[in-house]
């Protein structure tokens, strides 16, 4: 079962994702950026849904720490973010996000980037 790391600090935006990926994925989850880093070092997740929005470090800075990382660089980043602006995707993808997605998730569309990510 491949292991996801959710990075979500709104607690209602977290369930709705459990409720989606709990019966096909492990999770685990971290709250800010500096707990996203920590997470995916100690766990190695198979892909990271990163806020963008997140206290203490966001996750433009987390996604750049950890693609610097050669121990962590490999594991695919998906943004999800309530800024869908075009700038807001390229930021994030100037970060080193692999994907991106606006909040509210599109159910089909999450499946779908998870799919093409994940290899399945």
């Amino acid at each position: 079962m491949k292991t996801l790391l959710i990075v979500e600090d709104a607690a209602l935006n977290r369930e709705l994702l459990v409720q989606l990926l709990q019966d096909d994925y492990r999770l685990e989850f971290a709250e800010d950026g500096a707990g996203a880093i920590e997470r995916a070092a100690a766990a190695k997740p198979d892909l990271i849904l990163m806020d963008l929005s997140l206290p203490r470090m966001d996750g433009w800075e987390a996604t750049r720490r950890i693609k610097a990382d050669a121990a962590l660089r490999h594991i695919p980043v998906i943004a999800l973010s309530a800024r869908a602006m075009a700038s807001d995707e390229a930021r994030a993808r100037a970060s080193g996000c692999d994907d991106f997605l606006p909040k509210p998730i599109d159910e089909t569309v999450l499946f779908e980037t998870l799919a093409r990510h994940l290899g399945r």
